[in-house]
């Protein structure tokens, strides 16, 4: 829900923590699976890595759930930052090999700030319990831990195969 108040099903950390996920992460990849955006690479992981941040170490995240507007913006700067992101993994702008760095800086990112909730001696957010906190930090490590696996496994199959075309091309 985005209104000022949260109803009681949706007031729980680890909820909101996947739908987070849902929006930044998996939805952007779906959508830009097909055509990715034109996002210089250098611009799009520090974007997304703000934007995850900010949004989740601040005040900003208290106050996401005060203001509907506010709330909008969070949830649109997660899609664009994961659009952005996603576009250069899947984009042709940096070779495989380069992508792979790019991966494990984002996992980087993304577990830094889920070890943040899962071993935080107190709650950062109004209205949350430190457990339903620490929840919400092992969806995000879950989820994370899975889709940049996935993501590095695909990237390695397509080094091999790229390593095996440009050997079968020098030997014939």
């Amino acid at each position: 829900m985005i209104g000022a108040q949260l109803a009681p099903l949706d007031h729980r950390f680890w909820t909101h923590m996947l739908q987070h996920l849902l929006i930044g992460d998996l939805g952007p990849l779906l959508i830009v699976a097909r055509r990715p955006l034109r996002a210089p690479p250098a611009l799009a992981l520090p974007v997304w890595a703000a934007a995850l941040v900010a949004w989740h170490v601040t005040p900003l995240y208290d106050a996401a759930l005060r203001h509907s507007s506010l709330h909008v913006l969070q949830h649109a700067s997660f899609l664009a930052g994961g659009a952005l992101l996603w576009s250069v993994l899947l984009g042709p702008r940096l070779s495989t090999a380069r992508k792979l760095p790019y991966v494990v800086a984002m996992w980087v990112v993304s577990l830094a700030l889920s070890q943040v909730f899962l071993w935080s001696g107190h709650s950062y957010y109004d209205g949350y319990s430190l457990s339903d906190q620490q929840a919400g930090g092992g969806v995000m490590l879950v989820e994370g831990s899975i889709v940049m696996l996935a993501v590095v496994v695909w990237l390695l199959l397509r080094l091999f195969a790229e390593t095996e075309e440009r050997q079968r091309l020098l030997d014939g």
